[in-house]
């Protein structure tokens, strides 16, 4: 998936020199104080944020709890937002930006590590830029929009060595440490399916199946829009788009799974080796449409043996009413004061969730840091003395990752593990698409069944932005 070098642009800017380095491999990257010579423990991690509104906002507001971190510099595309209002009130002494251009020409100096919480399409520039001038990244999930820019963003995190985290909050939390004691323990072994499945109601739901074109707005004052597009199909501005909607179509964003999938299949996928799948399958569509996700989709992904890991598979459902069945034998035992006969009754779905089965023990977790718990409920009664137990107070993933750039500790969420993550939920996304069964060959890394589909894993960039292909 690695693309061949690219002889460098004429252009000696200072940008362009390091990308044009890049190209060939050979450039020295810029190192960032916490490499961090000149630092001391009590110095504060200089941020540049990228993306302030919704969801950017929240992040922004989270990781400036922390005394360690000093938010010098502000960047969206829609500045006179209402939607980025706030963030530019409550930091007037950061520095205003329109174009990530240029906040890392004008301050690539000042800045120690990056936060990056645009829509999913356009991460994958910014953060090869953040990373080929040394800048740490924390980066929203999904990590990117294709498989190919996920294989490159691992590539140059490997090559420049910055920190780098995936903003899958839950990485950082209960049910991650939870799951690391009880696997290296042997308590969760031998693991053959799982099910996971998002059914709270989406954006796109209700009207998402009847689209035959994208609608057309007039471009609000001040939004750069070829800018908000970046490497993405060129359309039109619409409020469908921005500035919440761009999850909803597949040239822009990754639906619920993309969503979703980082906070509910995490520890699973790494502590379990799981990787890439060889066969993904498209089980239901409801309402399927070639510009937005579904109403309601079931996807399944075949895994195949990992070491003595048994073959697992992984059974996705989102759709307000695509609800996974769980058998009525991992139900509480309930007494009816009318009889006074004993029954199961039926296992009450989290929303989200996932029911992970394996050879001895049935586990059932929510999402992000929520506490797996054995099935049936009387099981869990009679071990809970004996499960492994685990470290319960540990640095969130904001705290986490602004430490790991003072090498006081390691990111939970390296684009190492949270690349090949997001790699799973990009196939997924493709079989949400086109429909059918995709065979994936995991080592020559390509779906060797559908050109279409091969196609889509790393499709070329709109014009102008080939560049950050090429670091």
């Amino acid at each position: 998936m690695k693309p061949t070098p690219a002889a460098p642009p004429a252009d000696v800017s200072r940008r362009n020199f390091l990308k044009a380095s890049a190209a060939f491999g050979a450039f020295a990257f810029l190192p960032s104080r916490m490499l961090w010579g000149a630092g001391t423990p009590n110095e504060k991690v200089r941020l540049a944020c990228i993306g302030i509104g919704n969801r950017g906002k929240a992040n922004i507001n989270n990781i400036a709890q922390n005394e360690i971190c000093e938010i010098v510099a502000l960047c969206d595309v829609d500045l006179q937002g209402e939607h980025t209002a706030e963030i530019q009130k409550n930091f007037p002494k950061a520095r205003k930006f329109s174009d990530f251009r240029k906040l890392f020409d004008e301050m690539a100096d000042q800045i120690d590590a990056v936060l990056i919480s645009t829509p999913d399409h356009s991460h994958f520039s910014i953060t090869m830029l953040a990373m080929s001038l040394g800048k740490h990244v924390y980066v929203e999930k999904p990590l990117a929009h294709t498989f190919g820019q996920v294989e490159r963003l691992m590539d140059l995190a490997q090559r420049s060595g910055v920190v780098t985290q995936m903003g899958n909050q839950g990485h950082s939390g209960a049910n991650y440490f939870q799951f690391k004691a009880w696997t290296e323990a042997g308590f969760i072994k031998d693991v053959t399916r799982i099910t996971a499945h998002m059914n709270n109601k989406r954006r796109w739901h209700g009207w998402g199946q009847d689209v035959t074109a994208y609608p057309q707005h007039p471009v609000p004052a001040g939004m750069d829009w070829d800018l908000w597009m970046d490497y993405a199909p060129e359309h039109p501005f619409s409020d469908k788009l921005h500035p919440a909607e761009w999850r909803s179509w597949f040239d822009y964003g990754s639906g619920a799974f993309g969503d979703w999938g980082p906070h509910i299949l995490d520890t699973c996928h790494e502590f379990l080796h799981l990787g890439l799948p060889q066969k993904i399958s498209a089980v239901k569509r409801e309402g399927a449409n070639e510009f937005v996700f579904p109403q309601a989709s079931t996807i399944k992904f075949a895994f195949p043996k990992r070491g003595d890991m048994p073959k697992c598979d992984i059974t996705w459902y989102d759709g307000t009413e695509n609800i996974p069945e769980v058998e009525a034998e991992y139900g509480k035992l309930e007494k009816d004061p009318a009889t006074g006969k004993t029954s199961r009754a039926p296992v009450e779905i989290k929303k989200p969730g996932k029911i992970i089965y394996s050879k001895d023990l049935v586990f059932q977790g929510g999402s992000h840091e929520d506490y797996l718990k054995i099935l049936p409920y009387e099981k869990y009664m009679d071990m809970r003395r004996h499960l492994p137990r685990f470290p319960q107070k540990n640095s969130n993933h904001y705290l986490n990752f602004l430490r790991a750039c003072k090498g006081e500790e390691q990111s939970r969420s390296p684009f190492s593990v949270s690349g090949p993550l997001t790699q799973v939920f990009n196939l997924g996304c493709i079989a949400q698409r086109l429909g059918g069964t995709l065979k994936f060959s995991r080592t020559d890394k390509r779906i060797t069944n559908n050109k279409l589909a091969n196609a889509l894993l790393d499709p070329a960039p709109r014009k102008g932005w080939e560049q950050y292909y090429r670091l």
